[in-house]
C-alpha cells in the first residue's frame, strides 16, 4: 500500500494495488480493477476537506 499527498496539485492518493485501473468513478476516485476491487482511492482538494492531508496514522488491530 502506497499513500502520497501532492501539495502542488492537492491530490491524496491512496495506492491498495498495482493493478491496472479498469474503472473510475466521479468524486472522491475510487479506481476499479477487471474483477472489481478497489484499487485505489484519490481525494481531490485533500487540503480543504482535511486540515493535515500530509498526516496520517497507521494502525494493524489484533484479530479476535
Amino acid at each position: 500500500m502506497k499513500i502520497k499527498y501532492d501539495q502542488e496539485i492537492d491530490i491524496l492518493l491512496i495506492q491498495l494495488s498495482e493493478s491496472e485501473v479498469y474503472e473510475s468513478k466521479p468524486g472522491v476516485i475510487l479506481d476499479y480493477d477487471r474483477e472489481g476491487n478497489i484499487i485505489r482511492i484519490e481525494i481531490l482538494d485533500a487540503s480543504k476537506r482535511t486540515n493535515t492531508p500530509f498526516k496520517f496514522e497507521y494502525e494493524i488491530v489484533p484479530g479476535a
